[in-house]
Parts: structure tokens; sequence; C-alpha cells
């Protein structure tokens, strides 16, 4: 493969830069980028190079070098770092020069594809890398790093050392018929499946935790106009977002902020006042403020307690069993007597009290995943749901199949079927895996 090179450091100015190198030509690249430089320093061993370049070998910028030889290295191939100083244009130039002297620039990804593809890493491990990066809570943050330690690599890879010796013993019985094969029974071999099935159900039911993880609680705070909504989303931030006023229809379009929240990152998303109106613009925004709630995760339902109780309209409760708390907001005012038989939670947006009860009913709201992910429970994300329920249907087909009395070739469809769906998490499960597994469990053609 061609030898690599990009800035693995985030735009803009900045003390350092760190820019990598990869590939079967990283040694001659840097040898030929840092003038004075007749071999390269100790592995792993940080050494002060300049990096040299343009018609009169000028020092575009002196750095740290590190070289990782393959294939211990990140990538599996040889591997160079350098640290520059940071900003754009001095990165940038001593990003070209490397292009300069043999290497391309990497395509983006391009250095975790080389190390999955060298067998450094499973897909698995590779999207944890990017859980890491991307986390915005500290629980998002132990997720990706358990999943990176193979929170889900070892359960899946386990599951797949099992069906891959049921399949390799079915695809004996069927190639093989005459040969001295130990026989296992129909009821081990369905026990074996059953406790695999078992294993990825378990597994599955964390896509909703993994979607809370790396996207957010997502928040849908609504109530009629003047409620409160906009000074609750300015109190839970802690600062002057949203615009608060004592006029009806202030807020016309959906105000989304994140917040770090017990360890959850919550996305709350302040709405228009819900109520009938004549001004198009305000209905549109009203629209929008009924849409959010399809696809909340909680609704905090903003009620001014001073007032008489406004019934907001019956597109506002959505049928879909989302969470919902209601606030009955400005109690510092008395108490108007229409909210007397309302069950909710008393706040007031202008003294800041109740909010502390309002914190711990949004964390009761979500009891298992909060517990799920201090225990370190794996929080698989959408493309690992949409396999494992591939393999949970397959291994379904599977278990009716053994139960029927169906032929042994049947029954391996489905099961080379789970093992694909599999395969497709971690990246390493093919027909070859098969083969090896009957030849070297049956001892075939002694």
């Amino acid at each position: 493969m061609d030898t690599i090179a990009a800035i693995a450091t985030p735009s803009g100015t900045g003390a350092l830069s760190l820019i990598r190198v990869s590939g079967d030509r990283t040694r001659q690249v840097i040898l030929a980028a840092c003038s004075g430089l007749k071999e390269l320093p100790p592995d792993r061993r940080v050494t002060l190079v300049n990096i040299c370049g343009g018609a009169d070998d000028e020092v575009l910028d002196s750095g740290l070098l590190t070289f990782f030889p393959a294939p211990h290295s990140f990538t599996g191939e040889d591997v160079a770092e350098l640290s520059c100083h940071g900003g754009r244009l001095v990165t940038q130039r001593v990003l070209e020069r490397l292009f300069a002297c043999g290497a391309r620039p990497a395509e983006p990804g391009e250095f975790s594809r080389r190390a999955f593809e060298n067998g450094k890493m499973d897909l698995t491990r590779a999207e944890a890398i990017m859980d890491i990066i991307s986390a915005k809570s500290d629980l998002a943050l132990r997720a990706a790093q358990h999943q990176l330690a193979g929170g889900i690599e070892n359960p899946v890879q386990e599951a797949i050392d099992v069906l891959l010796s049921t399949c390799a013993l079915l695809e004996a019985h069927i190639d093989f018929p005459d040969e001295d094969i130990p026989a296992q029974g129909i009821d081990s071999m369905l026990a074996d499946v059953h406790s695999v099935r078992n294993s990825l159900e378990q597994l599955l039911s964390t896509a909703t935790l993994g979607r809370l993880l790396r996207e957010g609680i997502r928040v849908a705070i609504i109530g009629a106009p003047n409620a409160g909504k906009s000074s609750l989303l300015n109190r839970l931030l802690g600062y002057e977002r949203a615009i608060v006023s004592e006029v009806p229809g202030t807020t016309r379009d959906t105000v989304e902020e994140t917040v770090l929240f017990g360890g959850f990152s919550l996305r709350l998303i302040d709405t228009a006042g819900i109520r009938e109106s004549d001004d198009s613009v305000e209905r549109v925004g009203i629209q929008r403020a009924i849409e959010t709630l399809s696809n909340a995760d909680l609704i905090l339902e903003v009620r001014d307690a001073s007032s008489p109780h406004l019934f907001l309209p019956e597109g506002a409760a959505p049928a879909n069993g989302t969470p919902r708390l209601i606030l009955l907001n400005k109690s510092d005012l008395p108490m108007h007597p229409s909210h007397a038989a309302d069950q909710g939670i008393c706040i007031s947006c202008l003294t800041g009290a109740g909010l502390e009860e309002l914190r711990r009913a949004i964390a009761e709201a979500f009891p298992d995943s909060v517990s799920d992910v201090q225990s370190f429970a794996v929080a698989i994300n959408a493309r690992h749901r949409f396999a494992l329920q591939q393999a949970l249907d397959a291994l379904d087909r599977v278990e009716d199949s053994f139960s029927q009395g169906a032929a042994a070739e049947l029954v391996a469809i489905d099961l080379r079927e789970a093992l694909d769906a599999l395969g497709s998490i971690t990246g390493r499960v093919d027909t070859e895996d098969i083969l090896t597994r009957v030849f070297s469990t049956f001892c075939i053609g002694k």
C-alpha cells in the first residue's frame, strides 16, 4: 500500500500540531523531508528534527519525531509522528513537504481502516475510537472506552465461535456422510443456538441506551405561550440563550442547546407556545413544536400555575409512550385554583425553586439506562442493532428448523446467514473460517 500523511490534530491555532505518516515508504519520506537526518532515531524515541524544503532547503519548522516500526504501530505499518508548532500555515507547509517527498493525502478514516485491514483492531474497536473522540458526556466516554476494550467484540466473537462449531458439524454431515464423525445430538446443538440467541438479545437490548449516549437525550419543552418554557431553558443552561418576553408568540421556532446532566448529554429543545393562532409564521412554529414531540425521549410540559389552566391541543399528546413531566411554573406566585388537582413538580424559573427536584425526576425517567452504564454495560450503535436483529431472525429460523426436523442443508443456510450478520459487526467471518473449523475439528480423510 502507498504511504499516506495527514494532520491528526484539529484545524486551527495551537501550541502543537501532530502529523502522521504511515506506509511502506515512511522511512524514505521522513529522511527526505528532514534535512541532516541520516537515519531514523531508535524506535519510539522522541528526537528533535528540522523539516526542510524549497529551493534553498530552508527550515520549514522544527519538531519532535517518533518512529513506530511495523507491525508494532497503530496501523500495523511503519508509522512516523511529527509534533510540530501549531498553526494552519506552518502545519500545511510541513504536510505539503511530506507530500513532495512521496506521501499522499490520507482519505478520511484511512489510518483506522489500515489498522483494521492489518488485523490491529476489528470494526467495533475502530468505531469505539470515533466514539471516544466525539463523546459529549462522561457516560458516553465510559461506554466508548468499554467498547474499545472489547465490550462488543468479545461477546460477538464468542457467539461466532459457538455458531461456527455448530455450522461446521452440519457441513460435515452434509458433505461427508460416510466419514467417522463424532455425533452430536440435535438437543445439544439446539441448546447452543438458544444460548447464543439469549446473549445476542441482551446485546440488542442496549440499542436505546447506545443512542441516548451517542446522540443525547432529546428533551422537548412544551406548553402554552408565556408558561415559562424559554425561562426554563435558560435556567437549565445557566445562561440567557432564549429571548424571554411577556408578549405571546415570542418563540416561533425550535431552539436547541445541549447541557451535561448526570453523566448524560441533554438536548434541550425549546418550542413555540402551542395555541390557536391566525399568524402564519407562528402556526409554522407551533407545527414544528408538535413534530418535535414525536422524536423526543422526554417531554417537559410547562404550565403557568398562577393563571387558569390552558389545555393543550390533542396533537400535543403523542401516543408513543414518551415519558412526560408536568412542571407547575411560577410557584413563587399564588397558585390558581384550576391547578389544585394537577400532579406535577412545582418550580419557579425566576427563583430556581424546585429545579433540584426536576433534575432528580429526569434521572428517574431513565433508571435502567443510568444503572446500565454505571455497571459498564455495552451500548451498541445503529449498525450493530441492524446486524444483531438479522442474526436473531436467522437463529429463530434455525430453532424452528431444528424443532421441525428440517434437512441439515436448510439449517446450515440460516446458520450461515446468522454468521454473516455477526461477521459484519466485527468484519472477521467468511467461508474460510467454516472450512477451517470443519477440517481441524473432524480430521476428514485421515
